[in-house]
């Protein structure tokens, strides 16, 4: 691991978590390794590797996105999906509450 790495972690700051995730891209490790060496989970690694790779892409885009409507567009697309799910289930209460059946 980088001399970055070498001092024992108390916090992970984004420096931190920019050296693994680097090293992790450049295959000088491995999730499991880091997941073992640092006593972290695997899956918040392989997050913080996503998380590097989509803010490397919109990086390098001719039109970079900025961050926060990034993150307003998903938040809309969750509020969409959720409206969705609770007319659906309104759908259902209503449709079992015409026909008398019960939910299996």
């Amino acid at each position: 691991m980088s001399t970055l790495m070498d001092e024992e972690i108390k916090r992970w700051t984004a420096k931190r978590k920019t050296a693994l995730v680097l090293e992790i891209i450049q295959g000088k490790t491995t999730v499991a390794e880091a997941s073992r060496s640092y006593d972290l989970p695997p899956s918040e690694i392989e997050t913080w590797v996503d998380e590097g790779k989509k803010g490397m892409e919109n990086a390098l885009r001719a039109n970079p996105q900025d961050v926060r409507e990034g993150y307003e567009r998903q938040l809309k697309e969750l509020q969409e999906a959720y409206g969705e799910a609770m007319l659906e289930l309104r759908a259902r209460k209503k449709w079992q509450s015409l026909t008398g059946e019960d939910e299996k």
